[in-house]
Parts: C-alpha cells; sequence; structure tokens
C-alpha cells in the first residue's frame, strides 16, 4: 500500500492533474492521495495560498475583499474547466470560502488558519470530483472525518498521538481516498495548519496511520540532488539517503522537505520515495533508515543565509558554574531561539536567525544585557551570516574529511568563520561570510564529488 503527496506545482493546472491521475491509476497500490493547494502556473504566477493568506488579512482589515476572493475562485475554475468538469464544484468552492470570509474573527490567528487550509481543502475536493468524472470511484475525505487531530497551535500544529489509530481506519475504505495536506483539526474543532510546506507532514502521518509500505512524495524534481543546482551546474543526483541525512540537509536549505515533514514516517520506518510528476519513470530519490556507505564519506552539502552570531568573550569562562545557563537564560527572556553554541575555554559563539533580532529592535539592547550578567570581558555581533552543511553518515568512518573540506574552503580563499560537528558525527557546519557563501559551496562541491565541476555564475 502506498500513500502519495503531490505538491503544489503538480496540482497548478489542469494539465498537470492529468498527469497525477494518470500517476494514481497506474498503481492499484496507491490508495491514498494527499493533495497541496494550486501552486505557480509559471514564474510570476501566484500561488493560491498566498492569495488567500492576502484575501484573509484584507478582510480582517477592511471587512471586504472581493477581488482577491474572486481571483481565488478563478483559479479553481481555470482548473476545472480544463477539464471539463461542472459549475457545481466551483459552487462549492465559492460557498466554502464565503463561509470561511464572514466566519468569527475575533481570535485573528485561527480565522487565518482556516481560510489557509481552504486551499488544500477545496483542491481535494475538485481532484476527488475530476477522479469522479474519468470513471475512478474517489472520495475527498475530511481530516476531521479522518480523525487527524492536532494541538492547538496556529501555524505550528503537532499531530496529537492518538490521530495514528483514528487514520488506521481509512483502510476500510473503498476506492481512492483524496486527503487534504496543511491542516487537522484541534479537539475544539476548529481548523489549525502546520507550518508552512505542511502538506508534506499530511504525507507522512497518513503514511504512518495507514502503515503504508511506502510514502511516495511527487514534486517537480527528478531526485534531490547532492547541492542546490542554482549554485553548481547539473550536480550529482542522490539515489538514497537516510532519514537524519534528509533532515539535516533540509534543516540547512534543502527546499525538496521541510525539516519536520518525515519525521512520523521515520519513527514508523516507512521509506520515502521522491519522485517527479512530470517525469515518473525517473527513479528519484528514496530516504530509509539505513543505507550501505558507498558513495564516499558525503552524501549532500547545503547552505543557507540569513544567520548572525554573538561571540562572548571572559577569561576562566570554564570554570565559572552556571555560565552557559546564563547565555540561555538571558536568550529566553528576550524569546530568540539558537541554532549553534560553538565553545572554547574562555569564549562562545551563539548562532542564531538575524530576522528575530530585527524584528524585535532589541540588538544594543541584548548585548549590554549580556555584557552585564555575564560581567563578560567582549560581547560583538557580526552580521550576515551563511551555514553550510556538509552531510553524511558515513563520515563518522572516513579519517579527514574535516581536513579536506578545510583544504577546499582555503584552496578557494573563503574565510571559515566558524566551525562545528555535531555529536552525532552526521554533518559538520562551517560558518562563512554570506558573501562567499556560493564560492564555499562550490569549492566543497568539488572536493567531495566531481574534480571537474561546472559552476554556475556568480
Amino acid at each position: 500500500m502506498k500513500v502519495v503527496k503531490f505538491g503544489g506545482s503538480s496540482l497548478a493546472s489542469g494539465k498537470q492533474l492529468q498527469k497525477v491521475f494518470d500517476i494514481v491509476t497506474a498503481d492499484p497500490a496507491r490508495k491514498a492521495v494527499v493533495v497541496s493547494a494550486p501552486g505557480k502556473r509559471h514564474s510570476t504566477d501566484t500561488k493560491v495560498t498566498d492569495l488567500l493568506i492576502s484575501c484573509g488579512e484584507q478582510y480582517l482589515r477592511l471587512g471586504e475583499a472581493h477581488d482577491l476572493k474572486e481571483a481565488v475562485i478563478e483559479r479553481y475554475a481555470s482548473i476545472a474547466d480544463e477539464l471539463g468538469l461542472g459549475q457545481d464544484i466551483i459552487d462549492t468552492i465559492r460557498q466554502d470560502l464565503d463561509t470561511l470570509l464572514q466566519a468569527d474573527s475575533s481570535r485573528p490567528e485561527c480565522y487565518l488558519d482556516a481560510i489557509k487550509a481552504s486551499g488544500e481543502d477545496n483542491n481535494a475536493k475538485l481532484i476527488a470530483a475530476y477522479f469522479r468524472h474519468q470513471g475512478v470511484e474517489a472520495h475527498y475525505v475530511n481530516p476531521k472525518e479522518a480523525g487527524l487531530f492536532v494541538s492547538d497551535e496556529p501555524g505550528q500544529a503537532q499531530v496529537l498521538p492518538e490521530s495514528y489509530d483514528h487514520l488506521y481506519k481509512l483502510r476500510e475504505r473503498s476506492g481512492i481516498i483524496i486527503f487534504p495536506g496543511f491542516f487537522g483539526f484541534s479537539l475544539a474543532g476548529d481548523i489549525v495548519t502546520f507550518s508552512r510546506s505542511g502538506s508534506d507532514i499530511t504525507g507522512s502521518i497518513l503514511a504512518n496511520g495507514l502503515k503504508a509500505d511506502v510514502y511516495e512524495n511527487f514534486t517537480d524534481v527528478d531526485a534531490v540532488y547532492a547541492v542546490n543546482p542554482t549554485i553548481v551546474h547539473e550536480p550529482k543526483e542522490i539515489t538514497e539517503l537516510t532519514y537524519r541525512e534528509m533532515r539535516e540537509l533540509s534543516y540547512a536549505g534543502f527546499s525538496v522537505f521541510h525539516d519536520e515533514a518525515l519525521i512520523p514516517a521515520f519513527r514508523a520506518g516507512i521509506p520515502v520515495q521522491i519522485k517527479n510528476t512530470n517525469n515518473p519513470s525517473a527513479k528519484g530519490t528514496k530516504i530509509v533508515n539505513q543505507r550501505d556507505h558507498t558513495n564516499g564519506p558525503v552524501v549532500g552539502i547545503a547552505s543557507d543565509n540569513g544567520f548572525c552570531s554573538i561571540y562572548i568573550s571572559k577569561y576562566l569562562m570554564n570554570r565559572e558554574v552556571g555560565f552557559g545557563r546564563k547565555v540561555l537564560q538571558t536568550l529566553e527572556e528576550y524569546g530568540l531561539t539558537y541554532e549553534h553554541v560553538p565553545s572554547g575555554i574562555d569564549d562562545m559563539t551563539i548562532i542564531l536567525r538575524q530576522d528575530q533580532l530585527e524584528e524585535q529592535h532589541i540588538e544594543e539592547e541584548l548585548l549590554d544585557r549580556l555584557k552585564v550578567v555575564l560581567d563578560a570581558d567582549e560581547v560583538v555581533l557580526e552580521r550576515n551570516l551563511s551555514l553550510i552543511m556538509v552531510v553524511g553518515e558515513a563520515m563518522r568512518h572516513n579519517v579527514g574529511t574535516t581536513a579536506r573540506a578545510a583544504k577546499a574552503l582555503s584552496k578557494a580563499k573563503v574565510n571559515i568563520e566558524m566551525i562545528n560537528q555535531g555529536s552525532s558525527e552526521v554533518s559538520m557546519m562551517f560558518g562563512v561570510k554570506a558573501t562567499q557563501e556560493k564560492e564555499a559551496v562550490q569549492a566543497l562541491y568539488e572536493e567531495f564529488f566531481s574534480m571537474s565541476t561546472v559552476p554556475v555564475s556568480l
């Protein structure tokens, strides 16, 4: 049994939906289909989810959002027209959106969650109607009806454990299940969304609940690549990697998966197969619990920017009991999260997402507070850093991987601001100036994957 998930680009038009239909019906094992909201049809297009967010926000401000609402409905109408569906499904979508916009808005976050989620919900209804139009038994299933219950945290929902037992009962349903991604229901009956790209999370949850043999995730690329193809031209495809490797790569900037999306499938030991809707015969990338390490120490290189560092120096820091607690407690007081904390005997560096400081305008206040609380010799902020993650479970069994990476960066004249390696030894992180991010990634890729790499022009 397979659970199949299709992303927004795979569902952006009637032509794309015809491909989806052919893929699903080509394999009788594909029992449950999780769908996103319609994505972009071209580079200058707008995703339906973005239209819905703008629509909801305008309705909260002005009490009307006619043009934006019609733009959303037009997207569905265009797809329905391409597929030869009647007006009934568009009337259903219009009625649903009208009801949501006119609903209680006393809790704006909950109100917006319900409107955002309608992108997936109404697309699932349309897709089920199309499958039936083609003579295939298919049923739209609402997450509440299926028992997908989540924590009451708008935009950050977490699945509740009892949901898995409820979802297992869907195995008894006949025909193909069409299930909307991105949201579940609180125990109070309110719609609550996962974080953005949450349809991947729904697919993983459903695969776990149904005890699927495989979770297939269809997107618009043939496979996961060893490095961002906008940085290195035609990089190597990854045929197989582990969950831990995928999570490290996703965290550090790989856009194929949300970094939390695979956890439910991982816990159930269900392999994930990434496939291309536009080229379903391509082998794709398989994500598993364990794999043979036959392709060298490194499986992929990812990078992300928008970080800053707070460098703290104090003589004999290592002998001061409670020093680390004071640092983290101060961050907590300001509602800040951190990414990494490399340290020495007399200094430590806190790596944070830079936008946290910018949003709160607390940079100087935070630095002054840390200096006073810690009685530090020096507290310095450095902005505009990029983190580069070199990932591979085989690194723990290979001597000299760090030396190779450092040598490659040195040869490319990239200055390393910091190095950090987790205790799991699945990855090592290099901090560099954001202006040198691409040169650093290209140098590392050439070192570990190819001596004849063609970099994308900077």
